[in-house]
């Protein structure tokens, strides 16, 4: 099933546009064997599009150029999915990192069992492998990702939103969805350690809560893993490119496990859930349709996170200068920044770009902000956005327009609907027509709107199929 086409000619800047919608089983023999197994997901379809407002180069050449001529390319601004192998070789990551190993378990193998999995099977038991399917692309300093397994039930979708260059970003989307594999390989050891301390009368909500948790850890380690990763990768190069101790990105990643949503958030990106709730009003009982937002907001701007950073740094007077921290940034917690972490780092600067008086160094936190929610049948669609949505909209607005959109074009493209009236309203704002806005090039462009990707993902029950449609 397709998408329509709904984009006018002033979103051809939207250079990043991708749509998956579920279709039911397939005429395959394979599938129709399986035909009673059910399916463990429980999201309908989605759709992500990207705009760009900030000029950046056309390749990093980080670590020598690896990530730009070697991973970028699979991933730079396809409009439709592909289908890609489950248990690619990582040997080429071991440049990065040697905390990266090759032959690493990724977590998209199938049951090796036809019967219906327990709430971990599908990660975990892997006699045989299957085939995902990817969609992603780059726009800007933003980059955005989806992999998506039906026939196991899961969906990965992730936004990094990069600032002051866009290596961290590119790491992030060069390497992060396999890190998260690497650990996610580790729950089979350690959901046999949990399982000694529990007995057989244990209740299967205790074991459940524990398998969550520990998925939230596997999360955890693999934004550290990454970080740490591209920390060193910067150390070896910040001689010749001082810029990488600056650069960053925010982390919002969203993995959906039949009807768990995992969420790990790092910065000021989002995810807002629509969910309906009845209401009793004078004529009598609606459902209402409310926004309720997943993800904390770290930025200064955000009253505890402030007071938290304060509180970490009692000794130090200018830990937040003209709204910022050290003068340089809102965002509190963030991948990337080493100038920010590391005083060594800081060093590599020259100027008015490095930091005076970085006292006691971290000023920001790679802490991230994790929790999981329990999709019900009151759960409509949830929509992750980079900061630069939430300009323009509130957590209501984006709701109420998707849901509008939704009602009138059911099959249709509500990430890109979403950057169109983002557009009207930032062309509205700066007495612009929607044309002459567009036609301001990236870089002169961000003076009226930022970076912008948006993924929309509609909730409810499907049938199992691995074919992907597309949205070209």
């Amino acid at each position: 099933m397709m998408f329509e086409e709904t984009t006018p000619d002033q979103t051809e800047e939207i250079k990043v546009s991708f749509g998956y919608h579920c279709n039911g089983l397939t005429s395959d023999s394979s599938h129709i064997q399986n035909e009673s197994r059910r399916n463990l997901g429980s999201f309908h379809c989605l759709s992500g599009a990207a705009l760009s407002a900030n000029a950046t180069l056309a390749n990093t050449s980080i670590c020598n150029g690896f990530i730009g001529a070697e991973i970028l390319p699979n991933w730079d601004s396809p409009k439709s999915f592909r289908r890609i192998p489950s248990s690619p070789s990582f040997s080429k990551l071991d440049l990065l990192s040697s905390s990266l190993q090759s032959n690493i378990s990724i977590l998209s193998c199938s049951p090796s069992s036809a019967s219906e999995p327990s709430d971990h099977d599908s990660f975990l038991k892997s006699t045989s492998c299957v085939e995902v399917e990817v969609a992603g692309g780059a726009a800007g300093e933003d980059r955005v990702q989806a992999v998506c397994s039906e026939e196991n039930g899961w969906l990965f979708c992730a936004i990094y939103d990069g600032f002051n260059g866009r290596d961290a970003a590119d790491f992030l989307a060069g390497t992060f969805y396999e890190t998260l594999s690497f650990n996610l390989s580790f729950l089979d050891w350690e959901l046999k350690q949990d399982s000694e301390s529990l007995s057989d009368n244990n209740n299967k909500k205790k074991k459940k809560s524990l398998f969550m948790d520990r998925v939230l850890d596997s999360l955890q380690r693999a934004l550290g893993q990454a970080e740490n990763d591209f920390l060193y990768m910067v150390k070896q190069e910040m001689e010749d490119r001082p810029d990488l101790v600056s650069i960053g990105s925010c982390v919002l990643v969203a993995l959906l496990h039949g009807k768990d949503l995992y969420i790990l958030n790092l910065g000021d990106s989002r995810a807002v859930l629509a969910t309906y709730t009845d209401e009793t009003t004078l004529g009598g009982e609606n459902r209402k349709l409310n926004a309720i937002q997943l993800t904390d907001s770290h930025t200064v701007d955000n009253e505890a996170e402030r007071n938290r950073l304060l509180r970490d740094h009692p000794d130090d007077p200018e830990t937040i200068v003209g709204g910022k921290v050290k003068g340089k940034l809102k965002v509190t917690r963030a991948f990337g920044v080493g100038y920010l972490k590391k005083r060594k780092m800081n060093n590599a600067l020259i100027g008015i770009l490095k930091v005076q008086n970085l006292v006691n160094p971290p000023y920001v936190s790679t802490d991230p902000s994790v929790n999981v929610h329990n999709i019900s049948d009151s759960d409509h669609f949830v929509i992750l956005g980079s900061d630069g949505l939430f300009d323009f909209f509130s957590n209501d607005e984006v709701v109420k327009l998707v849901d509008s959109y939704m009602l009138g074009n059911p099959f249709g493209d509500p990430a890109t609907f979403l950057l169109e009236e983002l557009v009207a309203r930032a062309a509205d704002s700066a007495g612009f027509s929607m044309e002459e806005l567009m036609s301001i090039p990236p870089g002169r462009r961000r003076k009226y709107h930022d970076d912008v990707t948006v993924i929309v993902v509609i909730l409810g029950p499907h049938k199992r199929t691995t074919k992907a449609s597309t949205r070209l």
